[in-house]
């Protein structure tokens, strides 16, 4: 059984925008990926074990002074180490690294990316103490909504539709594989930052299908 870990925040931890609740266990692209890998293998014999690790907030490498503990390069050791073997980590982060309070630019964005994607490698959690595989996903572009605006300001949209080039001139860079979210899915407009259900759907199938390239 190969194990994947999916690494992220709101958005993988399933951050419902109508309701500010959790989507359930079948509406989560991290669980729906897993039905996905698994669907031709055997109940009680699965292919694939995929592991949620979404935190509300959580940020590429940038230390949060108003939410708290939200660094995701701090605390990744401590979880892959938790979670060993892992045959592919996939990396959904940069969202919150919009937010005025980081003072973003788009370059050091994807930086604070990769330095999670190389921390990775590094790691050796893979099996027999390897080096897991990154698949690092740039998430879709924010839209307009007041919903969030107190927190994310006004440039959040123009700033993350400069993020797609430079994730995967970074994904080149550290060897890690890349996958393009909003080619796929959109943001929803019920509040400029999460998605729906369907889109949970469609990134979960999207990212089958990178997985499945890789092994």
């Amino acid at each position: 059984m190969k194990t994947v870990l999916c690494y992220g925040d709101s958005n993988t931890w399933g951050y419902n925008p109508r309701t500010a609740g959790r989507y359930d266990h079948k509406t989560r692209w991290p669980m729906v990926l897993k039905s996905i890998l698994n669907r031709d293998a055997p109940l009680d014999d699965p292919e694939w074990w995929v592991v949620e690790e979404g935190l509300n907030g959580r940020t590429s490498c940038r230390e949060d002074m108003v939410e708290g503990d939200r660094n995701g390069l701090r605390q990744l050791i401590p979880i892959l180490e938790s979670h060993k073997p892992i045959d592919l980590v996939v990396i959904m982060l940069g969202t919150n690294d919009l937010k005025p309070r980081f003072s973003p630019l788009p370059f050091d964005i994807a930086q604070g990316v990769q330095r999670v994607a190389i921390a990775v490698r590094k790691s050796e959690t893979g099996p027999d103490d390897t080096a897991p595989k990154v698949l690092i996903i740039c998430p879709p572009a924010t839209v307009e909504s007041p919903v969030f605006k107190h927190i994310f300001g006004n440039d959040t949209v123009a700033l993350s539709k400069k993020l797609p080039s430079l994730y995967r001139a970074i994904a080149d860079e550290c060897g890690a594989a890349f996958l393009e979210a909003g080619k796929y899915i959109q943001t929803s407009a019920a509040d400029g930052i999460h998605l729906e259900p369907e889109d949970h759907r469609k990134l979960a199938e999207a990212v089958a299908g990178a997985v499945t390239k890789l092994f």
